[in-house]
């Protein structure tokens, strides 16, 4: 967020380069956002730091520069073996680190990556993909389409009648679509949400609630390994239940204090929040209301990419981002390299808990939570 006062071109640049070695990517809008200057002026930014070297230009952003650009593979050693897009929807949240991972197995594969940022809107994504089927000799393609709905079925028939292979990264190819020869791998997110409810039930927690922002493409797993956990530990399934959270958009605190008077109607003592930014609206708000956390109310945060700067820093389910990228490069060179007998590859990769204060009971001995995850230790910023 801008301070009010004017940076130097120099000072942007670096503040771009800090974000670029954290996240491994940018988009334009998001820094205009943050330095407080014109998306044109991020943009000369950029240009600047891609003459100098330092940085790859995509479609709406840019990413660390890799050695396989093919602005310096002549300089950069052996010439790549294969050329793969990815269109990811977005660059600001979340697909970061799935980029990261895919860069670094295309790095390790001698595989050039062509990185484009869309939006959700399918429209936009498909004229995302049909920009680099323009690319000379592309081999492959890794996106991340909508999978709901007959719109999507539509767009995942006509990504798997392209001629060349692709596969869908962190989406699965639903029961309908099942014939099509579209790979894919996911996070299994029904496993995350099972890991947060038995973590939550083994804080002593019966009741266990789940608000979930319904336009988020993890939504139905979550819910669905939620549900799932409750039934087998034999759990109420009348605990606080949200669907379509917006604590930060208008209206935010009306909707909290709802949020907050359910759990007390249900008496529901922990909750899982997906994402989780409005897992730490959640918190924040509790407390100024003079809710206790976690002693009146325990929260797991679902994605974990900013639960970590709660006061209590909040536990959370970490989906492994950076893999589904590696993997995903890994299945597409697979499938370039194949013969025609082998079979679709549908992998799921399974997300890991990181416990911190928003979940352990005051009784809690830090001790026992290492004890309880197999002998790892239990730190400020969770189970390491």
């Amino acid at each position: 967020m801008s301070t009010g006062e004017p940076l130097y071109g120099v000072q942007r640049r670096e503040r771009i380069l800090a974000q670029l070695r954290e996240n491994g990517s940018v988009s334009v809008s998001a820094l205009a956002r943050q330095l407080g200057v014109s998306e044109l002026t991020v943009r000369r930014d950029v240009n600047t730091l891609a003459q100098q070297g330092l940085v790859t230009r995509v479609h709406g952003g840019a990413t660390l520069r890799s050695i396989l650009d093919t602005t310096r593979i002549a300089a950069s050693g052996p010439a790549p073996r294969y050329v793969v897009g990815m269109v990811v929807p977005s660059l600001d949240y979340y697909w970061p680190q799935v980029v990261n991972g895919a860069r670094a197995e295309a790095a390790r594969l001698r595989t050039t990556l062509l990185l484009r940022a869309s939006t959700y809107d399918a429209r936009d994504q498909r004229r995302q993909v049909e920009a680099l089927l323009r690319t000379p000799a592309l081999d492959g393609l890794i996106v991340a389409p909508d999978t709901s709905g007959e719109e999507a079925l539509d767009t995942l028939r006509w990504l798997d009648a392209l001629p060349v292979p692709v596969v869908l990264a962190e989406r699965r190819v639903p029961a309908e679509a099942a014939e099509l020869r579209l790979d894919s791998v996911a996070s299994d997110h029904e496993v995350g949400a099972g890991l947060a409810v038995r973590h939550l039930h083994q804080a002593g927690h019966t009741r266990i609630g789940l608000f979930t922002q319904r336009d988020n493409p993890s939504r139905g797993p979550v819910e669905a390994g939620w549900r799932s956990a409750l039934e087998t530990l034999g759990l109420p399934a009348d605990a606080a239940r949200l669907d379509g959270i917006r604590f930060d958009a208008p209206g935010r605190d009306e909707a909290m204090d709802d949020a907050l008077e359910l759990l007390e109607r249900t008496r529901t003592s922990a909750v899982v929040v997906l994402p989780d930014p409005q897992a730490l609206a959640l918190e924040q708000h509790a407390l100024d209301r003079g809710i206790r956390v976690p002693h009146d109310l325990a929260i797991v945060a679902y994605d974990d990419d900013v639960a970590r700067f709660g006061d209590p820093a909040i536990t959370a389910i970490r989906p492994p981002k950076e893999s589904v990228g590696r993997e995903a490069v890994h299945l597409l060179v697979s499938r370039i390299e194949a013969d025609e007998v082998r079979p679709t590859h549908r992998v799921r990769l399974g997300p890991e808990l990181h416990v911190r204060r928003s979940s352990l009971p005051s009784a809690i001995d830090p001790a026992s939570v290492a004890e309880a995850e197999g002998g790892t230790t239990w730190t400020e910023d969770g189970v390491e």
